[in-house]
């Protein structure tokens, strides 16, 4: 059965979208999935399905249930393992390292249009629908995602190395 990965914005950071993970295995188990298992408590939740999952019907779910509108990106096993194989930073501390999750892909223009060159040490590698940080003063600090967030503006949801490697490890078993 295909498993499925989902990542939810905003959720439970800084006091906001509130979201008890207990609530949202129980939305998605409600929408008929299976083997639901949630990890931290930002939004992230690994799947099973019988049936082709899209992020607009657990958006829905959300809103409709919960009264929360965050957006979903749907990832699978297969397409998070090639991410972390194509990790443009094989050299960084893997505690450096980011990955944004977008929903779509930006216009080109807008990719060659971005001045990151400004925000060393932080660096930024765009590859189709995910965005590669390299932080290597942490997340906390770092100016390049919210300026990247405002550029492209694609919704978009971040992870850190150590949560996206956690999440495959998940979603194979």
């Amino acid at each position: 059965m295909p498993r499925y990965i989902g990542l939810l914005r905003g959720v439970n950071v800084g006091g906001h979208a509130k979201l008890p993970m207990t609530k949202l295995r129980e939305l998605i188990e409600s929408l008929g999935h299976t083997e639901v298992q949630t990890l931290i408590q930002s939004g992230n939740v690994v799947f099973s399905s019988p049936r082709k999952v899209t992020s607009g019907s657990i958006e829905s779910a959300l809103e409709r249930e919960l009264g929360l509108t965050v957006p979903v990106v749907l990832r699978t096993p297969a397409e998070l393992q090639r991410i972390l194989a194509e990790n443009p930073f094989p050299g960084a501390d893997p505690a450096s390292l980011h990955v944004g999750f977008m929903s779509r892909k930006p216009p080109a223009a807008a990719i060659r249009e971005l001045d990151t060159a400004r925000f060393a040490p932080e660096e930024v590698a765009v590859r189709g629908l995910e965005l590669y940080f390299h932080l290597p003063n942490g997340m906390g600090h770092a100016k390049l995602p919210p300026y990247i967030d405002r550029r492209l503006g694609m919704p978009t949801t971040v992870r850190n190395w150590r949560t996206v490697t956690k999440l495959l490890e998940i979603a194979r078993h």
